[in-house]
């Protein structure tokens, strides 16, 4: 029985190292698959996922773009124009939904490691500016110097570009990152660290 019981104890010892790296790695795995059913919840995609710097699952990227936030951005513009004394002014109020998230079409990669979970992916940007409403708050023509249709498309499309500027100057990218992070925070519970590493240098806006 003495020696029986050595045998055992010696053929445990003996293929615990290799249990042990079959259960890490089967345990990165159901990691691993735990990142692709996020991604396909909040993306629709599944990115490309590496497990101890062997790939476990190839890209697939049925959408370009991931859209994570959208807010409201209201601004307002005036063109006044003066000519020989008669003096011209068009002010216009514009109301836009401005889309933040991530261009899909740049690198998207995961890498699960025993210590920490590496997602690589760009910085957000502001993918989309759509006008909801445009209110006129002044339409004043000179007596000799006329609003013309350029002068008002002109003010038209100048809307569009200050809401983007404004998206961005109030952080609408970085937050989109944020709101990101936190998504995949609640979806994956991992023992160990989630990190975004965003690949671009800048941020687009």
């Amino acid at each position: 029985m003495i020696a029986s019981v050595v045998v055992v104890v010696f053929l445990r010892l003996e293929t615990w190292p290799a249990r042990t790296a079959t259960q890490g790695t089967a345990e990165l795995e159901r990691l691993g698959k735990d990142v692709r059913s996020a991604f396909i919840d909040i993306a629709h995609l599944q990115p490309r996922i590496t497990i101890n710097n062997r790939v476990y699952m190839e890209q697939t990227t049925p959408v370009s773009e991931l859209v994570v936030l959208s807010r409201r951005i209201e601004v307002e513009h005036e063109f006044l124009h003066t000519w020989m004394g008669s003096s011209k002014r068009v002010k216009l109020h514009g109301t836009f939904t401005v889309k933040a998230g991530f261009d899909l079409q740049q690198k998207l990669a995961v890498d699960v490691q025993p210590d920490q979970i590496v997602i690589q992916l760009p910085h957000a940007q502001i993918l989309d500016v759509a006008q909801d409403q445009v209110d006129v708050l002044a339409f004043e023509n000179g007596f000799w110097n006329r609003i013309s249709g350029s002068d008002v498309q002109n003010e038209l499309s100048t809307l569009p570009q200050l809401a983007r500027q404004k998206a961005a100057e109030t952080g609408l990218p970085a937050e989109a990152e944020r709101a990101l992070q936190q998504q995949l925070d609640e979806r994956i519970h991992a023992p160990q660290p989630l990190r975004l590493i965003f690949t671009s240098t800048v941020r687009k806006d």
